[in-house]
């Protein structure tokens, strides 16, 4: 694995953890239906960021473009659960944003 994405990999199972963390917990809320979007884009997001650790650790020649289409979708996860008071969305939102940032960063 390429040293210079030792931070953008950390940061990216952070975000798959806490994406699935948020998913699981919106299927528990009361009104399932209103968490819709955000449920969609945790797992669209946590899907992202698996494929993304799987292209850093192998030392993919699409690394970049990887991490450039997680970050966009890290922004999107983020916007959705920013959209909810719950202490789980909060949180995705925030490992979200983060991990967006550390992959531009990365790709810069």
């Amino acid at each position: 694995m390429n040293t210079k994405y030792a931070d953008a990999l950390k940061m990216i199972l952070e975000c798959l953890k806490e994406c699935n963390t948020c998913f699981d917990a919106c299927l528990k809320e009361d009104d399932v239906k209103m968490m819709a979007e955000c449920i969609r884009l945790d797992r669209e997001c946590a899907d992202v960021c698996a494929f993304a650790a799987q292209a850093v650790t192998r030392n993919s020649p699409f690394t970049n473009k990887v991490l450039e289409l997680c970050a966009e979708v890290c922004d999107r996860c983020a916007q959705a659960c920013e959209k909810h008071e719950h202490d789980h969305c909060k949180r995705c939102a925030a490992s979200c944003r983060q991990c967006a940032e550390t992959c531009r960063q990365a790709v810069a």
